[in-house]
């Protein structure tokens, strides 16, 4: 037999036919090697996920996917008892005045703190109302592209609302927008007493995944849907990191739920 190329013979298919396939793209083809790595795990059951099912806002929201479109948005937090070491040591009204201190605004000068009615909110009362509380929150929201956004303090009082959704009650809270950084990012205070005077508990999973699934999502809809170009080289730059990267918990979660 002849084993020249000019005697290859091609056989086209019918049209629809998904024999060959469309070439899947990068994106797709990283997401397939992760489930391929978790076949074989045999220790991520369900019930050992870790997942607090414990406080509000546990179901309602959808993970939020390192190779999603989604634009990438960092939240920290932090709950500070009112009676707590640190709390005496740093009172809610210093920790407001360091976060109003001179050079935090686009102009270089003193920051204002607003709320969900008011661009010039009043921090003494909001810190005289948590004077008693047990606890309250501290959150740091921080878009990757805030510098392309329109507006910082719109989009924390769509973010404040929709987490009011989320845990089912009004919030007391308030915040301040900084740019005195290279990521420009919005300090978000919350009181820790639901509309009702309880305890505000918030589920574990909702600080940690919950509302910055939500701030993404806000934050997409503004700006559109990340580019996979964009995508690509984040995850590229996750792959050649040399830490614990988003693109390693993603691997162990779908380790987990393929178990």
């Amino acid at each position: 037999m002849s084993q020249r190329d000019d005697d290859l013979r091609v056989r086209p298919g019918r049209i629809g036919n998904r024999g060959g396939g469309k070439q899947k793209t990068f994106v797709h083809q990283v997401l397939r090697a992760a489930k391929r790595a978790g076949g074989e795990a045999g220790g991520w059951g369900r019930g050992r996920s870790g997942r607090s099912g414990f406080g509000r806002g546990r179901s309602s929201f959808s993970r939020s996917r390192l190779l999603g479109s989604q634009r990438r948005v960092l939240v920290k937090a932090r709950v500070v008892r009112g009676r707590s070491l640190g709390a005496r040591r740093a009172p809610l009204a210093a920790h407001l005045s360091y976060l109003k201190r001179d050079g935090v605004t686009r102009d270089g000068t003193s920051g204002q703190m607003f709320d969900a009615a008011r661009d010039q909110a009043d921090d003494r009362a909001f810190a005289e109302r948590c004077r008693d509380d047990r606890h309250h929150f501290r959150f740091i929201v921080s878009p990757e592209d805030a510098g392309e956004m329109t507006d910082l303090r719109a989009f924390t009082r769509d973010l404040a609302a929709q987490m009011e959704i989320d845990l089912g009650t009004r919030l007391d809270w308030i915040g301040i927008d900084h740019w005195n950084t290279d990521n420009p990012h919005v300090h978000l205070l919350v009181r820790g007493v639901a509309a009702d005077g309880s305890d505000l508990v918030i589920a574990r999973d909702y600080i940690s995944r919950g509302l910055r699934s939500r701030a993404e999502d806000l934050v997409s809809l503004e700006l559109g849907p990340k580019p996979e170009h964009e995508i690509r080289s984040a995850l590229e730059r996750e792959v050649e990191s040399d830490r614990w990267t988003r693109l390693d918990g993603e691997i162990q979660r779908t380790r987990r739920d393929l178990a």
